[in-house]
């Protein structure tokens, strides 16, 4: 039997595995997850594994520790290289791989990384990650001798990508945030009519010009003063590894994850009346009444790739998405998170709109809300701090959604309080009908933080 290997407690998380690099994760954890994945994989009767990395600066390096891991035991493993996540979610698809495994720190500071995976066709995470770990400290790993192959899946993506109709010449500002969709977006952008800016295109994992994460508005600055200065249609930006998207209308304002899955539910519904469309629990009420008002079905399930990935799977949905950004198509593509394909549709439905995007924008349902507050926790707090206002308020007899953290419902509207998977911070939304029940809304969130020791955030 092999050596057994202990991942960092807090490495092993429930959507995927990441840490900071140099301090709980290194190579010595991407060989031992290479060793226990690949076992898995093989057991499972697969042969062949796609490999891809992001544009962090240790990325390289992981993956290349992690692909010796996976070849020792016995598969072929095929590297597709530098990309965006979902390439490799659709090299993955492409190639009929029976596993994908792609190195990435996401939209997490630049010292950040980890790894996400796939396994014949379904997400792996949450009770499978745990039990990889467990795997690892046991060293029970198949033994083989496999073999190491380059793939090029980049001219297919790029094809495919192409392929999504362009109904009218539109002009856009493209912001890749030196992030990995970068590695791609050059190309395509010759490929598609009408003015296209790019913005921080070339790959660079210090992230010089702005973090990488498209949903907090200050990382859309540059692309709202670019489309405001070069009187643009639209402007889209993008997170670090390109599955995760933010959108500026020609007015510079910014659609958030809800908004842009309502107003991709346009032609999906229109095609596939009646559907169903997945929305995570921080979804606003307007995208409930848009859906409705399609004649599509809303379903809310939890927050995460992962999850909402496998939900959709499950009952078959055309369409899925997050607040933060992550839009998932199973309608002409393969049912991952891809935030460039997910900006094409996007385009599709403005471009046959005869519309503006300000002013579709327009016509999507109002209610006054916070963003998505995302705000410092201890890693070993922040789930007792949701258990704890989660008790309070169901005491109370309050109407409250659990699915997720907690979401209570009030005359006012609701707010949710729910522990992030990925990072050690609390996650907070408000929307209320009015300013003056916002402000209750805001209010009662604050009240219950404090009794469980936790300083509210300016709301």
């Amino acid at each position: 039997m092999a050596l057994g290997h202990a991942f960092h407690p807090t490495v092993l998380r429930a959507y995927d595995i990441r840490g900071i690099v140099g301090e709980t994760i290194d190579e010595a954890d991407a060989k031992a997850l290479g060793l226990a994945f690949g076992t898995v994989v093989r057991r499972e009767g697969g042969d062949d594994i796609a490999v891809g990395y992001d544009g962090r600066l240790t990325s390289p390096r992981l993956e290349a520790a992690l692909v010796e891991g996976l070849a020792a035991t016995g598969l072929v493993v095929r590297r597709i290289g530098l990309g965006p996540t979902p390439m490799l979610s659709f090299a993955v698809k492409h190639f009929g791989c029976a596993a994908g495994v792609q190195v990435t720190g996401s939209h997490n500071p630049k010292d950040h990384n980890g790894f996400k995976l796939t396994l014949r066709g379904r997400p792996f995470y949450g009770d499978d990650i745990v039990a990889l770990g467990r795997r690892a400290a046991a060293g029970d790993y198949d033994d083989g001798k496999g073999r190491i192959e380059g793939l090029d899946a980049r001219g297919a993506y790029l094809d495919a990508l192409a392929a999504v109709a362009w109904p009218r010449p539109l002009d856009i500002a493209w912001d890749a945030g030196n992030g990995a969709a970068g590695a791609v977006l050059p190309d395509l952008l010759k490929r598609v009519p009408g003015k296209q800016v790019g913005l921080n295109l070339t790959v660079d994992g210090t992230f010089p010009a702005h973090h990488p994460d498209p949903t907090v508005p200050e990382n859309l600055a540059q692309l709202i003063a670019a489309v405001k200065y070069e009187r643009l249609d639209l402007g889209i930006g993008f997170d670090g590894d390109g599955d995760r998207l933010g959108v500026v209308d020609g007015l510079g304002r910014i659609l958030w994850g809800d908004q842009i899955l309502a107003l991709l539910a346009r032609n999906v519904l229109a095609e596939r009346p009646g559907a169903t469309i997945v929305a995570d629990v921080k979804t606003g009420q307007g995208f409930f009444d848009e859906i409705a008002r399609l004649g599509g079905k809303a379903l809310m399930w939890k927050t995460g790739h992962s999850p909402i990935k496998g939900k959709m799977a499950e009952i078959g949905a055309p369409l899925a998405g997050e607040m933060s950004a992550h839009i998932f198509f199973a309608d002409r593509w393969g049912g991952f998170d891809d935030a460039i394909y997910a900006a094409l549709r996007l385009i599709e439905v403005v471009g046959e709109s005869g519309k503006s995007l300000a002013q579709l924008h327009d016509e999507l349902p109002r209610y006054v809300n916070t963003p998505e507050i995302r705000f410092d926790c201890a890693e070993e707090r922040k789930f007792a701090v949701v258990e704890e206002v989660k008790a309070r308020v169901l005491a109370t007899g309050a109407e409250a959604n659990t699915l997720d953290g907690v979401r209570v419902k009030t005359r006012e509207g609701w707010w949710l309080l729910r522990a992030s998977n990925t990072q050690a911070v609390l996650v907070a939304r408000c929307e209320a009908k009015d300013q003056a029940g916002l402000d209750r809304l805001k209010a009662a969130l604050a009240s219950e933080l404090a009794k469980s020791g936790v300083k509210a955030p300016k709301l």
